[in-house]
């Protein structure tokens, strides 16, 4: 009498209209067994017949053949579609990987232990307490539940442990001492990797019949933002014209990086960001392995021309004097803002900071935190060019570390007082450049006592 699992049958393919997601479709008479042991190696249930693994590494495929490989061992027949086979056969690494020295395998293993991470948070075995931002990417504070306490660094297939504590109130009072007002409580909002792999376990509903989507209308603003193509658009124009500049772009099409050819200066573009997040990250290196010196970001809607300002800025001079930075000074801050100044603009000193308003009933605003700007380990920008809303919920908003290049800022501040105020096209001052910079050349940082991963 045949055995009455003779005919199952296993299907691994990529899932559709999910970027990496592999499925496990199980045909003929599926058994709790094979089930158990496509949830060994990753995959979750989607419905009764199918399962599916959607990773924040991206690295699906390669499980995927392991899976394939175990379970024929057990006697499984397995098929891989030819869509999955080609993925499995394509050799590709991270873009600009902040780990060059690491061989593909050892990349595999440090997105591993991330994934890890990712599923102890998610499953409940690690207890988020409170997150924060470094100024270049998310940090937190956990406990697991039958084990210590742990700092992390790092999103997505970078997250590590940064050190362990006995404790959780050891651990929690350590991330409040490093990390200071930039602490908030919980977990760290999900990532966009995060969100779609939760998309790609969520069984699809049904649209309701006869349901309209909801529009809303919102008061007309006084300064354009950005649009997504607008953003876009730039981001190749900037690639074309300046051929020092090289493009890099991660496997997963999320993000692009502009690198140039010294490597001490990066922009990073994420492309399809959520609004009001962050669209660009601009960073600078002591050299391109060493410690980074100053970084920018800039939210969704930021101005294409700000931006655009912004960009040819840090192509406009010698990239290690732009990359090395401005140190903080009475002098350099004065410079800095002195288009603010010849544009009208009113300063007021509030406690730690100074502000710049722009005139009339104007709704932009620049910011200088002097906290911020003397403590090189906090989160807190030392510079905001911000419009409309409030501190945390601005129109748009652009922050620059405490040792951004003076000249940078400059050039942003002349755009921001000339150009986003209507001024007539023929009042506008000419741009600046690195040849009528001469009294504000950037001067190298002093450097942190102490080296800190990034």
């Amino acid at each position: 009498m045949p055995h009455p699992e003779q005919d199952l049958h296993l299907s691994l393919d990529l899932m559709h209209g999910r970027p990496s997601a592999v499925t496990a479709t199980v045909t003929g008479t599926p058994t709790h067994t094979v089930r158990a042991l496509l949830a060994l190696h990753g995959f979750e249930p989607l419905n009764a017949t199918t399962m599916v693994m959607a990773r924040i590494d991206r690295e699906e495929a390669h499980y995927a053949e392991q899976t394939a490989s175990a379970l024929r061992a057990e006697g499984v027949t397995v098929d891989i579609t030819p869509q999955l086979r080609e993925e499995i056969d394509t050799e590709w690494t991270w873009a600009n990987y902040p780990m060059p020295w690491c061989s593909r395998e050892e990349i595999r293993e440090v997105s591993n232990d991330a994934q890890q991470i990712y599923d102890d948070i998610r499953h409940g075995r690690l207890i988020i307490h409170a997150h924060a931002h470094d100024g270049w990417t998310i940090v937190a504070v956990g406990t697991y539940r039958d084990g210590p306490s742990v700092h992390l660094h790092g999103e997505n297939h970078l997250r590590m442990e940064a050190g362990q504590y006995d404790n959780p109130a050891t651990a929690i009072a350590e991330f409040e001492r490093l990390y200071g007002d930039a602490v908030r409580p919980g977990p760290a909002p999900a990532t966009r990797t995060e969100r779609d792999a939760e998309q790609a376990r969520t069984p699809s509903a049904p649209a309701a019949v006869g349901t309209e989507p909801t529009l809303t209308t919102a008061d007309p603003v006084e300064v354009q933002v950005a649009e997504a193509g607008d953003q876009e658009a730039l981001l190749k124009g900037f690639l074309d014209s300046h051929e020092e500049w090289e493009k890099w772009r991660t496997r997963s099409d999320e993000t692009t990086h502009a690198v140039h050819e010294s490597l001490v200066l990066r922009a990073e573009f994420i492309h399809e960001a959520e609004p009001d997040d962050t669209q660009w990250k601009i960073a600078a290196y002591e050299s391109p392995v060493g410690e980074r010196l100053w970084h920018a970001t800039a939210s969704t809607t930021v101005p294409v021309e700000i931006m655009r300002v912004l960009l040819d800025s840090l192509a406009s001079a010698d990239a290690a004097e732009i990359a090395a930075g401005s140190q903080i000074s009475e002098a350099t801050i004065a410079e800095a803002t002195r288009p603010l100044a010849d544009a009208g603009w009113k300063h007021t000193i509030d406690g730690r900071s100074i502000r710049w308003q722009a005139p009339g009933d104007r709704l932009i605003s620049v910011q200088f935190d002097s906290f911020a700007a003397h403590a090189p380990h906090s989160a807190l920008p030392a510079w905001t060019f911000r419009c409309g809303g409030d501190a945390s919920s601005p129109q748009w908003a652009l922050h620059f570390s405490p040792h951004a290049a003076a000249s940078v800022l400059q050039d942003v501040a002349l755009e921001v007082a000339n150009g986003l105020t209507y001024k007539p096209a023929a009042a506008r001052p000419r741009g600046l450049n690195a040849v009528s910079r001469t009294d504000i050349r950037a001067q190298p940082a002093p450097r942190a006592n102490s080296a800190r991963s990034r």
